[in-house]
């Protein structure tokens, strides 16, 4: 079998992959960690050296690997998306014991948690043994906080220079984008993958292949349940600057503004879009996390059936408008990865 977890800016996700027969044991473990979870000093503190050491190995010691911070960071100054999942060492360091207590009291409860399960089950089997092990279980009587800031919106372009532990230069520029679900955000979404997804997407074969004037370039949007960002970034090829990759990276966005998509285009957009969500839900754990996600986001699993759907509204017009209304200069965050052998002394 197999277990582990994942954070995202909205949610914690711990999941089991195990026999059909050991289904038991997997819901055992899932109330014993909302019920007895023991939260002490030895384990905060083991806790803390594991993940200022992944930390530092995912921001510090892997290239580039501080993007997504130096994006948020930059892109948000009242919302909480500013403070990326992982955290930072300082306020690692400070967090109390009493803050983790505090923490999983409020939020490891069962009216803020749902329960997935994906695979060869009997449902009569599968209700009897939930309510085995999660029925005694106290529901809080405390309102479980939900963030309501809203990030005011911005008028003027965002612009800064990052120096790390690198080789070539990179350049980053992060969107303002329209949070998950929402029709906007399939064709945010979606013009992601006309620029980068594939051998033959825009920002391939133009910046990487025709121009070279990157030696890689890539986008995606970060699904979020608030207003989030969209990446679009691209690794400096030799003997090309910055701010040359940065005009032929508008350039390809400025194309997706003015003109439609055609409809060869339009339809290998579609197949690839149906490929990724069906070969995302071929395995059962795909399956489980996405009825989860679904209801926790939208409480809703039945959106599964219809997520295409909400894909195949997104006509060559309405990409268009969502690439004039996003990619505009005065809504994005644009910093240069520099090495740190760069910085002026």
């Amino acid at each position: 079998g197999q277990l582990n977890a994942n954070t995202s800016f909205d949610r914690t996700f711990y999941y089991e992959v195990l026999p059909s027969n050991q289904l038991e044991l997997g819901l055992w473990m899932e109330s014993e960690r909302m019920l007895h979870s023991k939260i002490d000093s030895i384990g905060v503190e083991t806790q803390r050296k594991v993940v200022k050491e992944e930390l530092k190995q995912r921001n510090e010691n892997t290239p580039y690997g501080s993007i997504l911070n130096e994006a948020f960071g930059h892109a948000f100054t009242q919302h909480p998306y500013r403070w990326t999942p992982g955290g930072s060492p300082e306020y690692i360091n400070k967090a109390a014991i009493q803050e983790f207590i505090d923490f999983y009291k409020t939020f490891y409860v069962p009216n803020n948690a749902t329960l997935s399960i994906a695979g060869d089950i009997n449902p009569s089997q599968i209700k009897k043994l939930i309510e085995k092990y999660f029925n005694d279980i106290p529901k809080s009587l405390i309102p479980i906080p939900r963030p309501s800031v809203v990030e005011p919106p911005k008028t003027a372009e965002v612009r800064d220079t990052v120096y790390d532990n690198i080789q070539l230069p990179a350049v980053i520029m992060a969107y303002h984008s329209p949070p998950q679900g929402t029709p906007d955000y399939y064709a945010v979404s979606m013009l992601a993958t006309i620029l980068s997804q594939g051998k033959s997407s825009r920002m391939q074969k133009s910046i990487v292949d025709k121009q070279q004037k990157a030696l890689f370039a890539g986008a995606f949007p970060v699904p979020s349940e608030d207003p989030g960002l969209a990446l679009m970034f691209g690794i400096v090829n030799m003997g090309v600057s910055p701010t040359e990759l940065e005009a032929a990276m508008d350039k390809e966005f400025e194309k997706v503004k003015k003109d439609l998509i055609t409809d060869a285009e339009f339809q290998k957009l579609r197949n690839q879009i149906e490929n990724d969500f069906i070969t995302g839900n071929s395995k059962m754990e795909g399956i489980a996390e996405s009825l989860a996600n679904y209801y926790v986001y939208f409480k809703d699993a039945n959106l599964i059936n219809t997520e295409l759907e909400r894909y195949n509204r997104v006509t060559p017009e309405v990409l268009r408008n969502a690439a004039r209304n996003y990619l505009t200069k005065e809504n994005r965050v644009v910093l240069y990865y520099l090495p740190k052998q760069q910085v002026k002394n």
